[in-house]
């Protein structure tokens, strides 16, 4: 890896990490960086294994993290679902690129809070904890958790700007931040 393709890394990295910590500071409910963490590094991150693992290893020790001092570590056993619709979010950024569009950005931010209600809803309806196991039931836990749905949205919306946006100004200031490997054939370095 050249020298700056290792700045290039470590930035990201950093990136990933500053947005799992973020997410141990006060705020209101699901107006988190997580889903920005996982679309921008699997956009941004050349390899594949490391686009899913930076983000997933940094969710998973802020986890540990919160459900030490905050919840308790039987919160753990429902994050199977979290965590798949991550890796979804994470393979959203995939197909994004590191040069999308802020509509495409924009997109895929909207869309992985509406896959992150979907998915996490219905393992908490297929609990049979909280709602009858019935349609009606499937409906309410869905209704109940629109609130929720309207912050992912806001959040995953205002840290993908940050994190694309930000980024994107970075690498215009610091060479080392450029990823020539994006650019496509006869595409100008920003």
């Amino acid at each position: 890896m050249s020298t700056s393709g290792k700045a290039r890394f470590h930035a990201l990295v950093f990136i990933t990490i500053a947005a799992a910590i973020m997410r141990l500071l006060p705020h209101p409910y699901n107006f988190t960086p997580v889903a920005g963490m996982a679309l921008f590094g699997g956009a941004h991150f050349r390899d594949v294994r490391v686009a899913f693992a930076v983000p997933l290893f940094a969710m998973f020790a802020s986890d540990l993290v919160l459900a030490g001092t905050i919840y308790d570590f039987s919160a753990l056993r429902s994050m199977p679902l979290v965590y798949l619709a991550f890796a979804l979010t994470v393979v959203l950024g995939r197909l994004l690129g590191p040069r999308s569009s802020a509509l495409r950005v924009g997109s895929a931010s909207v869309g992985t809070a509406v896959l992150f209600y979907l998915i996490t809803n219905f393992g908490v309806w297929s609990r049979g904890t909280l709602y009858p196991m019935t349609w009606e039931g499937l409906v309410a836990c869905y209704v109940a958790a629109i609130p929720f749905l309207r912050n992912a949205i806001l959040g995953n919306c205002f840290y993908a700007i940050v994190f694309f946006g930000g980024f994107r100004v970075a690498q215009r200031r610091f060479a080392g931040l450029r990823d020539d490997h994006s650019l496509r054939v006869g595409e100008a370095n920003p």
